[in-house]
């Protein structure tokens, strides 16, 4: 949770972005990131120069000392025109070449430019920016997700940012451990990695150590200190998460919320994954891998059938992109390993050989744990597609399949998503979930059931929930017909009389 006042100055800097003609939602993440950015590695630099003070080191930071006023602190309080120059004519080149080399988002700024088109805007950003508190290692991820929440238009090829509510659930069931290996195939601004480590944090935490801290706005917001992560700590920051995306802009604003998040060296890399290098580049991330994915890859229709992965093209012959995600997720997953991935409803219930194909693969070859229906606007304004999560294990057998048919997520179905506190299944999905259980009476008509496998094999492996689900229908009863004529003519009779009244009263 994150106070209306930085809630506010996030909203107020986004105003000012569009007011002074920056309007494409990604430019402005992605500029915001930038002097965001600046300031970190300003307040890193103090850092280590205090901290070098205090035990009598010679300090090497990041800015030579013919760099200082290259440092946030020197040139926040220039004039418009001044700052433009420098920090556009400098600074970015500065972040493009040197902080390459020194930074965990060296590798996203090596195209980096500023594209703030006056010093008036950029003076009122970095006034902003300023007053944000980003010293604040609990609040400093929030503010970035509230930036990320801005995102209100559909980015190329299909790609839309997963709700939060919708990402805390399904990381919730999967439940990652801390010595596992996490990834997504397809991961946009790093949603489901920040979600892993957000509920790694509240699952690790000693509840002694667990505070309830007031907020500017008389709010209080729970802090869990992962304090039973220790041991683990460097695998959770090092090695634990792995992003894949082929959109650089995508990519770098991923590791600037896993930095903000907690994760100093996140590993996310430039890659196609349904790419015919993939295999080769990451043989040993490629196949037989990961303890668990979660995804929402992206539904782009179809994809280039030559630059397509031949082992992947060898299991199903389609270059829809939504059935290949699902056989590279298969692929990708360590034996046993456990996958959280949205789909798009037509790969519950399509026809085509290579639809059929999928789902017998996950049936029969693996462990189709569940089937997630949701309501059709969860992804508004972005696009009204329903939606489905398949949630399997990698080997084993699939002996019964878990449905459960989401009605609200808490949030209006319509372009507002207002909230709808009262309207939200998602915590009862998750209770469900964790005590499920095949051998207890199954009842087809509440919003959670289960269906055998051999069910579904007979139904062509079918897995859209209204296929099994039983529907009450409760019987009308109606007054036999001629006492409705009976009441007809009488109410005729009144018209008329009624009728005849008002004529008389026209004389």
């Amino acid at each position: 949770m994150l106070a209306k006042v930085h809630q506010s100055k996030i909203d107020s800097l986004w105003l000012q972005f569009h007011s002074g003609g920056v309007t494409n939602p990604i430019t402005v993440i992605e500029q915001i990131s930038y002097l965001m950015f600046a300031r970190l590695l300003d307040l890193t630099e103090s850092l280590n120069e205090n901290r070098a003070s205090r035990l009598g080191k010679v300090f090497s930071g990041t800015f030579s000392s013919q760099k200082q006023h290259l440092r946030w602190k020197n040139f926040r309080n220039l004039g418009g025109a001044e700052m433009l120059i420098l920090v556009r004519d400098e600074f970015f080149p500065f972040m493009r070449s040197e902080i390459v080399q020194q930074s965990a988002l060296g590798s996203f700024l090596s195209d980096a430019n500023c594209l703030i088109p006056s010093g008036n805007l950029l003076v009122q950003a970095v006034n902003a920016i300023e007053e944000l508190p980003l010293n604040d290692s609990d609040t400093k991820g929030d503010l970035y997700e509230h930036l990320l929440s801005k995102l209100s238009t559909a980015g190329i090829a299909g790609q839309f940012r997963t709700p939060r509510h919708i990402i805390r659930a399904m990381v919730e069931m999967v439940q990652p451990k801390p010595d596992e290996t996490v990834c997504d195939p397809a991961c946009g601004t790093g949603g489901f990695l920040v979600g892993t480590i957000d509920y790694l944090k509240q699952t690790y935490s000693s509840p002694e150590l667990v505070t309830q801290d007031p907020l500017d706005d008389g709010q209080t917001v729970t802090r869990y200190p992962g304090d039973l992560l220790e041991p683990y700590f460097d695998h959770v920051r090092n090695h634990m998460l792995r992003g894949f995306d082929f959109d650089q802009t995508m990519l770098r604003i991923a590791a600037m919320n896993l930095l903000l998040h907690g994760i100093e060296s996140p590993c996310i890399r430039y890659q196609d994954t349904l790419g015919a290098s993939f295999i080769d580049r990451n043989p040993h991330e490629a196949a037989d891998c990961f303890d668990v994915i979660l995804a929402n890859p992206p539904f782009k229709g179809t994809i280039d059938f030559d630059n397509m992965d031949s082992t992947l093209r060898s299991k199903v012959k389609t270059s829809k992109s939504e059935l290949l995600f699902v056989v590279l997720i298969l692929r990708m997953l360590a034996q046993g390993g456990r996958a959280a991935v949205i789909v798009p409803d037509g790969v519950l219930f399509g026809s085509s050989n290579a639809h059929e194909s999928v789902r017998r693969m996950i049936v029969e070859d693996n462990q189709l744990e569940a089937v997630i229906s949701l309501p059709g606007g969860v992804f508004k304004p972005y696009a009204g597609v329903s939606t489905a999560i398949l949630i399997f294990t990698k080997g084993g057998r699939t002996d019964h399949v878990w449905f459960y048919d989401v009605h609200g997520d808490g949030f209006s179905l319509d372009d507002k998503r207002t909230a709808q506190p009262d309207k939200d299944d998602l915590p009862d999905l998750v209770t469900q979930w964790k005590k499920r259980d095949a051998r207890e009476a199954n009842n087809r008509t509440s919003k959670h059931f289960f269906v055998t496998a051999c069910e579904i094999k007979e139904k062509n492996f079918d897995l859209s929930l209204n296929r099994y689900k039983e529907t009450v229908h409760t019987e009308a009863e109606y007054e036999p017909p001629k006492v409705i004529l009976a009441k007809l003519k009488e109410l005729e009779k009144s018209i008329i009389t009624d009728l005849n009244d008002l004529e008389g009263m026209l004389g």
